[in-house]
């Protein structure tokens, strides 16, 4: 008698453990394993969805990031993913075979649809300002945006990106928000919206 009790303790045990770890594995997505929750990230569409091809070589930035340097892209903009999915193999085309770019040259950019684009993506180096390439991650608005603003919804979706940065380590937490133009020789990212950004938390004056 006391066998089968025994044996009936470590099933109970057994089916306890494994209740355990199944709703601990479907707390998150895929892409937080092993990283902290990241509630606030937008929805982001990964590169391979957008079409993207993969970077012709990888360098890793050491983490977390101290800069974010906002840009615009001075395309057309784009209000659907189909739409902005085409701007951004053709711009990605652009950088690998005209300025012989590993990849796309933002970490980031958004369209005024209020998705979030993977470019070079988290902790991977971009090519987007120079001197900041290093340690910083460059988000572009899709558009030409001197003398209007990205949509509610992209600003917002920017907003949000920068947050889930900083709650999933990537960002510090002290992070310095900049637009290009006031490191190097660009209009980018675009007089009002170079405005708007001024106006943010984290926003640097004095790079």
């Amino acid at each position: 008698m006391s066998s089968l009790r025994h044996s009936l303790l470590v099933l109970f045990v057994c089916l306890v453990a494994l209740a355990a770890v199944g709703s601990g594995s479907g707390s998150g997505s895929g892409s937080g394993k092993g990283r902290k929750k990241g509630g606030v990230c937008p929805p982001t569409k990964l590169k391979r969805q957008w079409g993207g091809k993969p970077a012709r070589s990888l360098n890793y930035q050491l983490r977390p990031i101290r800069y974010v340097v906002i840009h615009h892209t001075v395309t057309a903009e784009c209000s659907g993913f189909v739409e902005c999915a085409e701007i951004l193999q053709g711009m990605q085309a652009y950088h690998q075979t005209q300025l012989d770019y590993y990849d796309i040259g933002y970490n980031f950019l958004i369209g005024n649809d209020g998705l979030v684009y993977e470019g070079t993506g988290w902790g991977v180096r971009g090519s987007h300002t120079y001197g900041y390439n290093a340690n910083g991650t460059g988000i572009a608005f899709i558009g030409n945006f001197v003398d209007k603003l990205p949509s509610a919804a992209a600003l917002d979706a920017c907003r949000k990106l920068l947050e889930c940065g900083v709650k999933l380590g990537e960002l510090s937490e002290d992070y310095s928000l900049i637009g290009a133009s006031q490191v190097t020789s660009t209009m980018s990212p675009g007089l009002t919206l170079y405005n708007e950004i001024q106006e943010w938390s984290h926003w640097l004056s004095n790079p």
